[in-house]
């Protein structure tokens, strides 16, 4: 991991977070950020409160996303932008696209990348942990449990959270996509503008009865947002379900760009 190690090994050898924030990008948290820091969660876009327990990411969690579905990913992500610190990492993700990231919410001068850790990934998990407020990853292949307990005592001490696209032993929350279609494609011809899917979110405590929204991920501005709110009048291409509930085995092809 030469690349990776030449970039943040000045970061490794200093625990102060400040070290990777540029003090010129500082701004203020909004009210929404303010309110769910004091609830120790990391905020997440409005269209997502619902769908989850606390109405946020809880801090020092892992959270698992079914079949590691890019467009949900992301969306989770967003809300980051929402912290006071407003950092982000992805790591093992080489073909996450950054354009959508940017099109859900996240700000590309406060993301972190490590496209291709390899067997390292937990080594640069473990750093990145005291310096941003969200890792999204995916690991190199299953997670044995002694290292998720170990990767957990990481994020609790961190406060970070960590969306995992796949399974995770332990993880709070598994959410994922049950149902989903792209619009905007006529017969043969057209271009997809946006895709309605039902989000469920299964895991412990008072989320373990599961909970559904059915949002645009994305809509045809590449945002998330409600079904209900606007609707888009193109002809619907169905998708394949994705299970949740129980493990999910990762897939196969890494996160692929969404458009």
């Amino acid at each position: 991991m030469p690349v990776f190690e030449s970039v943040f090994d000045s970061a490794a050898e200093q625990p102060e977070r400040p070290a990777l924030r540029p003090v010129a990008l500082t701004a203020s948290v909004p009210e929404d950020g303010q309110a769910a820091a004091r609830r120790g969660l990391v905020p997440v876009v409005p269209a997502l409160r619902e769908v989850l327990p606390d109405g946020g990411l809880r801090r020092g969690t892992a959270v698992s996303v079914a079949g590691g579905d890019a467009g949900l990913l992301l969306a989770l992500a967003a809300g980051v932008r929402e912290t006071e610190g407003g950092w982000a990492a992805a790591v093992g993700l080489p073909d996450l696209g950054l354009a959508a990231a940017e099109g859900y919410g996240l700000d590309l001068r406060r993301l972190l990348v490590a496209d291709d850790p390899g067997a390292h990934w937990p080594e640069v998990v473990s750093v990145l942990a005291g310096a941003v407020e969200l890792i999204m990853l995916r690991p190199d292949g299953p997670v044995p449990p002694k290292l998720a307990t170990r990767l957990a005592a990481v994020l609790r001490r961190s406060g970070c959270v960590l969306l995992v696209a796949g399974p995770w032993p332990g993880a709070v929350l598994r959410l994922g996509v049950r149902s989903g279609r792209w619009f905007g494609l006529g017969d043969g011809y057209g271009q997809l503008t946006g895709r309605q899917v039902e989000v469920v979110a299964e895991g412990r405590g008072s989320a373990v009865r599961g909970r559904t929204a059915r949002l645009w991920l994305p809509d045809e501005h590449g945002a998330v947002r409600p079904v209900q709110q606007h609707p888009v009048q193109h002809r619907p291409v169905r998708e394949q379900p994705q299970p949740v509930a129980g493990p999910v085995e990762p897939a196969a092809p890494l996160v692929a760009a969404v458009v």
